[in-house]
C-alpha cells in the first residue's frame, strides 16, 4: 500500500514509494509493523505478516495454510469445523472421534445435526420413532418395552390390558382375577358395588362378591338356624336329603343332643335321637 504519509511511525524512515500498513491512523513500514503487531501462527508458531492472510478463531490466529484439521491435515478455510480441547477438527474426523452413535442406525450423528436423546443413548431426529406406526416420537410421550419405543396409543393397542369391567386401559397397578384384569376402582362386589381391591372375596361366573353377598345369594343355608353354611364358619357340615346343618346344629329337636356321627331319625321336618325318635 502507498500513500502520502511520509515516514513510518515507528522507526521514522521514509514511506515513499513503499508498501506500509496503518494502525489506529498511524502508518507503519512492513518490517516495523510484523516486528509491533503480526500475530503468531497456532501452527507454525512464525508470525503471520501482514503480506498474508490472518485467521483467527476464538482469540487465535494461523496462517492461511496452516488453518487445517489437526488430524487428517485437510484445509479448514471456508468449511466447517469444531474445535475439541483447543484442537481443530473437520466436521468428518471430529464425528468419527466424539460424536454419538444413532442408537437405532449405528450411524454418526453429524456436529449440528438434531438428536434426540432418551435413557443415555441417542437417536437421529428421523430414527426417533414409534415401533408400531413410525411416526416421530420427538418430545411426545413415549412407553418402551424392550428396546423398543411406542408412542402412547400405539402401546396401548398393542400391548395394554383393558379392565374387564369397564373396557378401558389399565394405565397402572391394577387387580387379577380369574386371568381377566381390572382397575382397582372397577373391582366391586357384583350386587352390592363395595370395593374388594385388599378384602376377601368369592368369585362366581367370573364376577367377584363380597363374603357376605355371595353368601346371600349362593350358599346353602342351614336347616335349623337359616344361617349360610360357609368356610368362614365351622369347617364341618352335614348333609341329608337335601338339606344342610352346622355341625353345631345338627342335634335332636326334642333332647339338643348332638347328632353328628350318631343314628338319627326323622319326623317330618325334624331330627330326633334314636331314643327321642323310639319314645
Amino acid at each position: 500500500m502507498t500513500s502520502s504519509h511520509t515516514d513510518c511511525h515507528y522507526c521514522l524512515q521514509s514511506l515513499r514509494g513503499r508498501k506500509y500498513a496503518l494502525r489506529d491512523e498511524n502508518a507503519y513500514c512492513v518490517p516495523c509493523y510484523d516486528s509491533l503487531y503480526a500475530n503468531p501462527c497456532e501452527e507454525c508458531k512464525q508470525p503471520i505478516q501482514c503480506s498474508s492472510k490472518d485467521l483467527s478463531y476464538k482469540g487465535c490466529h494461523w496462517h492461511e495454510e496452516c488453518f487445517k484439521c489437526a488430524k487428517c491435515s485437510r484445509s479448514l478455510v471456508e468449511k466447517p469445523f469444531a474445535a475439541k480441547d483447543e484442537v481443530l477438527l473437520c466436521t468428518e474426523c471430529y464425528s468419527d472421534e466424539y460424536s454419538s452413535k444413532c442408537f437405532h442406525c449405528q450411524k454418526t450423528i453429524m456436529p449440528g445435526s438434531r438428536k434426540m436423546e432418551f435413557k443415555g443413548s441417542s437417536w437421529h431426529e428421523s430414527c426417533f420413532v414409534c415401533q408400531y406406526c413410525r411416526q416421530p416420537l420427538g418430545t411426545k410421550p413415549l412407553i418402551t418395552k424392550g428396546n423398543e419405543n411406542y408412542c402412547v396409543p400405539c402401546f396401548e393397542k398393542q400391548f395394554a390390558h383393558h379392565c374387564y369391567s369397564c373396557k378401558k386401559v389399565i394405565t397402572s397397578g391394577g387387580v387379577t382375577c380369574h386371568d381377566q384384569p381390572w382397575h382397582k376402582e372397577c373391582f366391586v362386589c357384583a350386587a352390592c358395588k363395595t370395593q374388594l381391591y385388599g378384602q376377601s372375596f368369592i368369585s362366581k361366573d367370573e364376577f367377584p362378591y363380597c363374603v357376605d353377598c355371595f353368601s346371600k345369594l349362593y350358599t346353602k343355608k342351614c336347616a335349623t338356624c337359616n344361617k349360610p353354611i360357609t368356610a368362614l364358619g365351622s369347617a364341618k357340615y352335614i348333609s341329608f336329603e337335601e338339606r344342610q346343618w352346622h355341625g353345631e346344629c345338627f342335634k335332636c329337636a326334642k333332647c339338643s343332643v348332638s347328632l353328628v356321627g350318631r343314628e338319627f331319625l326323622t319326623q317330618r321336618d325334624d331330627i330326633l335321637c334314636h331314643e327321642c325318635g323310639s319314645a
